[in-house]
């Protein structure tokens, strides 16, 4: 049980957040495939990006990790070679769901498990779609983990997606790479483009439409490794750009945050309430990025629906959270999506907001939030769920909390940020990071 601190005199410094954890992930991926070494820069040291870096050491590729930076020497994806064991998938469900992409079109046959929160996580979302590139994989009748990936030859599909997942188009971009012809994606909402825009730079062809929905993948089988310079990530901004909006007193700035369009939603949902937020843009070859300064804020209710879903879909924890210390009634809807994350989101969610006594109405997809600036806390036990994004989301409630709160299973938070706590607390002393 790890006691949480209180900010009676506000926030104040610089950060650099840890490297954007979705572009991490896909780095060690293409570097892993393609031909020739890639050194990515700024890489996220987190458990899930170690999962998917292990699970590519397990097939014969070999890498070099010093801290931040991580040198992969690929020999192309032909040179992957089955795993002597099981590849423990740890909490990653980005690890196993882009993985069935790739493995689907190998030679050779997989297993994938994971913890017992990911066994629980729907995968049938994946191998289904992946089913129309001629993919074979057999999960649970549940539809989860353990999996056993088929590997054969894959063909071109024309396919319309079911959800708005970028987890489920990645897998299927990485799946029709190594299709006999062309295929089409059409997704329901654009989401994050992080494959897309990489896979371009290790040299494959990736065409999005100008409706930002329909993608043409053309198979390539040789990809070339690349630098990658992984931007901060702004998932884990989001939990300092909360604090320093909500909390008396702060002004916070944030240094080299990705500012991917399809990844802004936050910061959309800051502006929309008001919130005092700067952005100054850097130049970049790759992700754009910028820095962010953010300072205390009298923050105005905000009504969320499903086509705002896909940009904020792991901010949406953060979301409920502002709407808290907002001046009425906000809402989320359209976020079904969150039942099936670490957790429950919206369950969960709803759960720690009523535990600082705010007024919360659970919906089928979302939320009722009755926001206000002080809040009467009736449970000071908070509880993570061993899901890294409640953590952190409990550990800025508690800054604005008239006492200290303690948080159960805090080591949730190291699955994506292991640094969180310093860095919370580097802002708490007002210093550099």
């Amino acid at each position: 049980m790890k006691k949480l601190v209180t900010a009676p005199h506000g926030l104040h410094g610089s950060l650099t957040v840890p490297g954007d954890k979705s572009i991490s992930h896909r780095a060690v991926m293409l570097g892993s495939i393609s031909k020739g070494k890639t050194v990515i820069h700024h890489f996220l040291a987190g458990d899930d990006c170690l999962s998917t870096l292990a699970a590519f050491n397990a097939m014969g590729v070999k890498s070099e990790r010093d801290g931040e930076t991580v040198i992969i020497y690929g020999n192309g994806i032909d040179a992957l070679k089955e795993p002597a064991q099981p590849l423990d998938m740890g909490n990653s469900g980005t690890t196993t769901r882009l993985l069935m992409g790739i493995l689907a079109g190998r030679d050779f046959e997989t297993r994938l498990f994971g913890d017992a929160s990911l066994q629980k996580r729907p995968m049938k979302r994946v191998s289904e779609p992946l089913s129309h590139l001629g993919a074979r994989i057999d999960l649970t009748d549940n539809g989860t983990l353990p999996a056993t990936i088929h590997g054969q030859k894959l063909h071109g599909t024309h396919y319309q997606m079911q959800v708005a997942s970028a987890q489920v188009k990645s897998a299927l971009i990485f799946a029709a790479l190594q299709a006999d012809t062309p295929s089409t994606i059409i997704e329901k909402l654009p989401t994050r483009n992080h494959t897309e825009i990489m896979l371009n730079q290790f040299g494959a062809s990736i065409e999005t439409a100008t409706d930002q929905k329909t993608i043409r993948v053309v198979p390539k089988p040789e990809l070339t490794g690349q630098i990658v310079e992984v931007p901060g990530d702004i998932s884990s901004a989001a939990f300092f750009l909360t604090a320093g909006a909500i909390v008396a007193n702060s002004r916070i700035r944030l240094e080299r945050v990705n500012l991917n369009p399809t990844r802004t939603g936050i910061i959309t949902v800051l502006q929309k309430m008001g919130a005092d937020l700067q952005i100054e843009a850097l130049p970049t070859d790759g992700e754009p990025l910028g820095n962010i300064t953010i300072a205390t804020s009298q923050l105005k209710p905000i009504q969320i629906e499903a086509a705002d879903i896909p940009a904020v879909i792991d901010e949406l924890p953060l979301v409920a959270l502002l709407a808290a210390c907002a001046a009425g009634t906000s809402s989320i809807r359209g976020a079904e999506e969150l039942r099936v994350k670490e957790t429950d989101r919206i369950q969960t969610v709803v759960a720690e907001l009523r535990k600082l006594g705010v007024q919360v109405e659970e919906l089928a997809d979302g939320m009722i939030i009755e926001g206000r600036n002080e809040w009467a806390i009736n449970n000071d036990q908070l509880d993570s769920y061993g899901d890294h994004r409640i953590g952190m989301m409990d550990a800025i409630a508690a800054l604005k909390a008239p006492q200290s709160l303690r948080l159960a299973h805090a080591d949730a938070v190291s699955v994506s940020y292991p640094k969180f706590f310093q860095d919370l607390q580097k802002l708490l002393g007002g210093g550099q990071a």
